[in-house]
């Protein structure tokens, strides 16, 4: 029998310190690439909101141009959405206007010749805003126009 004890033996130490730190790297580079390739999942889209400076206005007949209305885009968070699409139809669904947000999320514009629908004396603006990895969203009762 061996009389070598396990705590005097040098021979299993050896190598040790230096398959630590290659195990270290080569687990490092991995969690890396696994980091990586998790940054480019596309996560939960965030949701947008709409606010206007009015909530209705009115046109002489079934005829007329809008105020200026200003429309600011901001997520849940509070903050403003620049660079997002912008769509707005008048009432009658023929009035389009096209734009972004500036910096402060913030678009303004002006429809002109806006139209009711045929034998009614109100209709409503819709708008519909679009940004990357945002839900679209889709408001069709934002602003209330009424014939005088």
């Amino acid at each position: 029998m061996n009389n070598r004890s396990f705590l005097k033996d040098e021979v299993a130490a050896l190598g040790l310190p230096i398959r630590m730190v290659v195990l270290t790297i080569v687990g490092l580079a991995g969690m890396t690439v696994m980091l990586t390739a998790l940054t480019g999942i596309q996560t939960t889209p965030g949701v947008l909101y709409v606010i206007s400076n009015i909530t209705s206005f009115s046109i002489n007949g079934t005829t007329g141009d809008s105020p200026y209305i200003m429309l600011t885009v901001i997520n849940s968070l509070d903050e403003p959405v620049r660079g997002a699409n912008i769509v707005i139809w008048g009432p009658d669904h023929r009035t389009v206007k096209a734009g972004t947000t500036d910096s402060f999320g913030k678009y303004t514009f002006k429809l002109e010749n806006v139209s009711l629908p045929a034998g009614k004396r109100e209709g409503y603006i819709a708008v519909k805003i679009m940004q990357e990895g945002y839900l679209d969203l889709d408001e069709k009762y934002l602003i209330k126009v009424r014939s005088t």
